[in-house]
């Protein structure tokens, strides 16, 4: 039976994988790939803490479960889909949260509010949003064992695709405190255009990968990846504008 691994081993990885003191980092992990950690999935947070240091900030992506009303503040993570790391970083002591039904995050550390808020009701992917703001501050995304398709970043990419003819969707949450509302922004369930091959959400970060933009190393068990917000964004937006484009303009793809 292997030992677990413990903190200081998680911050020399991820010091050498790249993660240097001050950098505002997105999170997306996969504890069971990380492997046992002494401590568990709060040990994860402290060491990701350790290596970013005071100056530094965490981000993730939280969401909610959505078989109830929702509470910015209490209503608990889906485990099942974005996995235990993200519902401990919830409840972390310091960690603040952006109040909005269809998708929660978290930060903390210095930047920790000016990323949150504000956040638009409708479109809040788009311009303005978090993602937007974690972009333009230099953030670097870091997957820890995360499945391809969980780069967040992409909704963003989305919006700013020259894609004609996006599908939007419009859906329905309650709040525990106002009661029903109903949002509107870019599909990010099924994707703003259809492509022929699939589900173009996971093909986009491994195309990424394969240019050799993206940093890979041991942390914990898994094979972690470390990239660049804005250089990640620049990419997906010039695959969809190739990808998704040529298919709703007939066929012919745009230089």
């Amino acid at each position: 039976m292997s030992t677990a691994i413990n903190f200081d081993t998680l911050v020399r990885q991820l010091g050498a994988l790249g993660l240097r003191p001050g950098d505002i980092v997105m999170t997306h992990a996969s504890m069971r790939r990380v492997g046992v950690v002494d401590g568990g999935a709060r040990c994860l947070v402290d060491a990701q803490l350790a290596a970013v240091g005071a100056e530094g900030t965490l981000l993730m992506v939280l969401s909610a479960d959505e078989d109830e009303p929702f509470s910015a503040q209490t209503t608990p993570v889906d485990i099942e889909d974005m996995g235990i790391l993200a519902e401990v970083f919830r409840t972390y002591p310091g960690v603040q949260v952006s109040d909005h039904p269809a998708d929660r995050f978290g930060a903390i550390g210095k930047h920790a509010r000016g990323l949150l808020h504000p956040m638009s009701l409708h479109d809040y992917h788009g311009p303005g949003s978090p993602l937007e703001r974690f972009t333009e501050l230099g953030g670097r995304v870091l997957r820890l064992g995360a499945n391809p398709d969980t780069v967040t970043l992409t909704h963003f990419a989305e919006y700013l695709a020259d894609v004609p003819d996006k599908i939007r969707a419009r859906r329905r949450y309650v709040r525990a405190d106002t009661g029903e509302v109903w949002i509107e922004s870019l599909d990010d369930t099924d994707g703003i255009a259809a492509w022929p091959h699939g589900d173009y959400f996971g093909q986009i970060f491994l195309d990424y990968k394969e240019s050799g933009a993206v940093t890979t190393g041991l942390v914990g068990r898994c094979n972690a990846e470390l990239f660049e917000a804005r250089d990640f964004v620049l990419f997906a937006v010039r695959w969809m504008n190739r990808e998704l484009a040529a298919d709703r303009l007939g066929g012919v793809r745009r230089s």
